[in-house]
This record gives C-alpha cells, sequence and structure tokens, in this order.
C-alpha cells in the first residue's frame, strides 16, 4: 500500500481538551493508505518540555518509539532537529522545520507531581497550521502512560482513526527448558514495558482472554490435571471455574463481555457451549460428532466464527451467537484455524497451515478477499489491536529456541518483534484503556 501525506480540509474536534487554543481545528495533512509503495509521514519530536529534563526526554521517547513502530510515521532523529526540546507556547519557526522536509511537528511539555500532566500540539508545517492541541492526565504511578495517551492522540489526528498504544497485551511467559517449560500468563503494556505475572506456574495456564470492561480474565488451566476454563478479576482474585466438565477450554467473551463462548470435549467430540460471565447453566451451541473450537463473536455480538474439522480437516466456520445456521467461509489450500473477528467487523484473523508453512492471514466475514500477511516455519494465534490495523500473533523458529510475540500490520508491512522477559505465546490485545 501507498502511504502519503494529503493536504485536504478534515475537520477534527477538539472535544474534552482541557488546553485552551487559538488555532483553527482544522487539519492540513493527514495519512492516507492507498496503493503499492510505502512512504512514512516525516515527523519532528524535540524533547518534551519539563522541569526534569530527563523525565521530558523519556516521555519523548516513548511517543517516537510508538509512532516509529505503528510503521506510519518516521521520526526524525531529535540530535537532528533545530531545537532540542519542545515550546507549547509559541507558534514554532516553521520555515526551519520545512528546510527538514518535515510534513508534522510535536511540541510537547510535562510535569509530575499528585499526577501526570502533558500538553501536546501538532502542526502542519508547510501549512503553518495547528492540527491538534490538547491536554492529558495520568496517575504517576503508571506515568509511562502519558507517553502512550499523547501517541493516540497523535495516531487519531493524523491518521484519521483511533490509536492504540494505551494497551495493553496479556500473553503465555515460557521459560526452562523446551523438554518441561514453565507457562505462567503475563501482563505488559504493548510495548513490552512493566511486565506483570498473573499466574505462578505451578498449574500450566494457557489462551488467556480478557473481558471488554477489563475487568476478568478468562483462561485454560490444568490445575486439576485436565484443561478447565477459569475466570478471574483481572485485579486480583479469587479464580472461578466456568463449567463443571471434565474438559474445557478456549474461552471468548462477548462483545458486551456478559457472555463466554468456549469448548467441551466430550469423547470424541468436541462442541461450543456459552454461559453468562458470572456463571449459570452453559448452553449447547453445536451439536457435532467433529471437533468445534476458538469461537470468536462478531463486535456486534450477533455472529461467532469457529474453527471445526466437521468437513473432515479444520475450517472455518460463521453461525449465529445463538447457534445454528453454520456456514463455512475458508476454502483455501491446507487448513485453517484460530479465527478472531476484527473490531470493526470487516475482517477475521486466522492461522492457516498449507505448503509445509503456516500463515497469519486474513479474509472477509464472507471467506472472500483473503489475504496471507506473514508466512514461516511456525505462527498462530493472531490478535487484534483494538482498532482493527495491527494483528500481534507468536511464532516459533523451532531448534532451541523458543516462541517470540510479533505483529503485522493488515497490509502485510511493518513486521516486527515484541520485546518479550523470555518466550512468548499466545496473546491477546486489550482495548484501549479508559
Amino acid at each position: 500500500m501507498t502511504l502519503v501525506s494529503r493536504r485536504t480540509a478534515l475537520k477534527l474536534g477538539l472535544a474534552g481538551s482541557a488546553f485552551a487554543l487559538t488555532s483553527p481545528a482544522w487539519a492540513l495533512v493527514e495519512i492516507v493508505v492507498t496503493g503499492g509503495n510505502f512512504t512514512p509521514l516525516p515527523i519532528a519530536i524535540p524533547d518534551f518540555a519539563s522541569s526534569d529534563p530527563a523525565f521530558g526526554r523519556e516521555i519523548a521517547d516513548i511517543v517516537r518509539n510508538n509512532l516509529k513502530r505503528s510503521g506510519l510515521f518516521a521520526p526524525l532523529d531529535p540530535a537532528s532537529l533545530p531545537i532540542q526540546v519542545g515550546d507549547v507556547t509559541n507558534e514554532p519557526d516553521f520555515a526551519s522545520w520545512r528546510a527538514l522536509s518535515v510534513d508534522a511537528l510535536v511540541m510537547g511539555s510535562v510535569e509530575r507531581g499528585g499526577t501526570v500532566n502533558a500538553q501536546v500540539r501538532v502542526w502542519d508545517t508547510q501549512a503553518a497550521q495547528q492540527v491538534v492541541g490538547k491536554a492529558h492526565t495520568t496517575d504517576p504511578a503508571s506515568y509511562r502512560r502519558i507517553g502512550h495517551i499523547v501517541s493516540d492522540s497523535i495516531y487519531a489526528a493524523l491518521a484519521g482513526e483511533s490509536g492504540y498504544f494505551d494497551t495493553q497485551v496479556i500473553y503465555v511467559s515460557e521459560s526452562g527448558p523446551k523438554a518441561n517449560r514453565t507457562k505462567r500468563l503475563a501482563i505488559m503494556d504493548q510495548d513490552g514495558a512493566n511486565v506483570q505475572y498473573l499466574t505462578d506456574g505451578g498449574a500450566l495456564a494457557l489462551g488467556p482472554r480478557l473481558s471488554p470492561n477489563y475487568g476478568q480474565l478468562a483462561f485454560t488451566s490444568y490445575q486439576d490435571g485436565n484443561p478447565q476454563v477459569f475466570v478471574a478479576p483481572l485485579g486480583g482474585g479469587a479464580r472461578k471455574l466456568i463449567d463443571g466438565a471434565p474438559m474445557s477450554f478456549s474461552p471468548r467473551f462477548s462483545p458486551d463481555g456478559g457472555t463466554i463462548a468456549f469448548s467441551v470435549s466430550n469423547g470424541q467430540a468436541t462442541n461450543l457451549y456459552a454461559v453468562g460471565s458470572g456463571g449459570g447453566k452453559p448452553v449447547q451451541l453445536t451439536d457435532t460428532a467433529a471437533i468445534d473450537t476458538s469461537p470468536s463473536f462478531s463486535p456486534d455480538g450477533s455472529r461467532i466464527c469457529f474453527e471445526s474439522d466437521r468437513g473432515g480437516a479444520p475450517q472455518i466456520y460463521v453461525m449465529n451467537a445463538g447457534g445454528g445456521g453454520a456456514q463455512r467461509i475458508s476454502y483455501g489450500e491446507g487448513t485453517y484455524s484460530t479465527p478472531v473477528w476484527a473490531p470493526k467487523g470487516d475482517l477475521i484473523a486466522f492461522t492457516r497451515q498449507s505448503g509445509g508453512q503456516f500463515h497469519i492471514g486474513t479474509m472477509k466475514p464472507d471467506g472472500s478477499g483473503e489475504r496471507l500477511l506473514v508466512s514461516t516455519f511456525h505462527a498462530e494465534g493472531p490478535t487484534w489491536a483494538p482498532n482493527g490495523r495491527v494483528i500481534m500473533y507468536f511464532s516459533d523458529p523451532g531448534g532451541d529456541n523458543g516462541p517470540q510475540l510479533y505483529s503485522v500490520d493488515i497490509w502485510g508491512r511493518n513486521q516486527q518483534q515484541i520485546p518479550t522477559q523470555g518466550f512468548a505465546s499466545d496473546p491477546t490485545w486489550s482495548p484501549l484503556r479508559s
């Protein structure tokens, strides 16, 4: 796809901003993805002004790194900029920035005390006009969030849709020898910082899935020897068995968080069930002699995509959320698994095995428009960023090495490894934090 800067009259609202500004609320620079070549938007981000210069530099670095990793922006080396520290109180010298071929300029300030407060202004250097100006606040205990929040506001202003930086990823952290790995559930910021462990590794835990309201975590635990689905408060607290079946796994919350769909194995068959996230009697959704698993709700909650081998090999099917009306949608070579509906409802991500390789790809909910984004020795488990434009997954190179997390955009570009402490697999991307 082509990434270009387009100068047009796009009206941007500044509702909710506590930063009083007099510049026009009209953006003249916008990122548009359209065709074959890829040219990230040149953007300059001096260090943020602060009474603690090291803190201002740290927050600016978070913003620079976020925007660069998105693949849509090309931040200039801060050492090459005409000024080293931003000024949010005055209009920039646009001529000096235009000389560097900079399309967008970010000026910010940040201070911390009882709260962390940041102000940011984004300028279109060619038109010499302000794109956006906002003020943001966060808790000092999670001060890095201010950099992510600022990054999201810049991304939203210039890319025309919400960002995904103020998010977290829950995943399976793996350590120890390959034949006897300890697997713990962990949570971290989307850039790999602030890792916390949610389970102690005493029992194998897999398939973490976060509720839409950030309050609960569903996962599969082998604490009694067999896989069973549990739900626990994300902030800590007692876990609760979601169903009394001997073998249950692969949970997923509905968009409103009120229902959990999951698989139950009974003899040779595995079927899908649904239960209220607070408990209750599960309702059977499928009734076949096949293996039905990996359910994922559509954003409006009306449908479920899932994996089934009812046709002889694992493929992707879509059915009504209450069960019934299942239709196969995958028809490419090989097998398909781990389908996940995109937040916008326009795509379904999946794992495909064909031609001796694993692939991460997307297709439309009717099965058309299939696109393979990643092809490698082993890759699976896609999860969507909340804006539906980036996918995270895990890949294992084989041998004595272990799995690592990677991301790629929906155009198959900007593939990169996500830093983690040790090996990592089975990620699930959180919604934007409020």
